[in-house]
């Protein structure tokens, strides 16, 4: 979607421009797009007909440059992918999740610091985005949707950060992972005696 939509605005449009103009918004962070898959989308895009190869030009010893166009099947395209990532809810695949469903298999003491740790990251981040939201760079050069863009990551982050620092508190005083009784369910007591022992509790 994101190239699709970059060809559209900038049409006619080399690929190293694109690339530039998606290296520029740091798309490679928040949107998945990977620099080195680039040039191969858009031939990929060109063979499924959504964009069309108008014009391919050498200049000294430089490397070929293709210029883009976006299809008419291509526009199509770019309005669904558009109007879908509008009005559906898409959770993102999130890493950190699949590690937090492991939370058993750490030690206490280092689940708490790791978490501690995220939360100090995460403020890390609020900050400098806070200070880019006052900054001449983005009032002067970027559209305003950027800013509010960045107000929803400020939003999200400072709710995580929260959150690891009250899961650490939690974990550091010893609750239970597991509800009572659990332990002898069918199919949970190998985990149980899996589970880090608590400094806290006897041997």
């Amino acid at each position: 979607m994101m190239i699709l939509g970059l060809v559209r605005w900038m049409q006619p449009v080399h690929g190293y421009d694109v690339r530039r103009e998606l290296l520029s918004w740091s798309a490679d962070k928040w949107a998945n797009v990977q620099p080195g898959s680039i040039y191969h989308a858009l031939r990929k895009l060109t063979e499924e007909g959504l964009l069309r190869a108008v014009a391919t030009e050498q200049v000294g010893g430089r490397p070929a440059r293709t210029t883009y166009e976006i299809t008419e099947k291509g526009q199509e395209e770019f309005e669904s992918l558009l109007r879908g990532l509008w009005w559906e809810l898409n959770e993102p695949a999130d890493p950190f999740a699949a590690a937090f469903s492991f939370l058993p298999a750490l030690p206490r003491d280092e689940a708490a610091a790791a978490l501690r740790n995220r939360a100090i990251l995460l403020r890390a981040g609020m900050a400098w985005m806070r200070t880019s939201l006052e900054s001449d760079w983005l009032r002067d050069t970027k559209p305003v949707h950027v800013g509010w863009m960045f107000e929803l990551w400020t939003a999200r982050a400072e709710a995580e950060a929260a959150w690891c620092e009250r899961i650490a508190e939690r974990i550091d005083s010893g609750v239970s992972y597991l509800p009572a009784g659990i332990d002898r369910a069918e199919g949970w007591s190998g985990w149980e005696q899996q589970l880090p022992r608590h400094p806290s509790q006897p041997e």
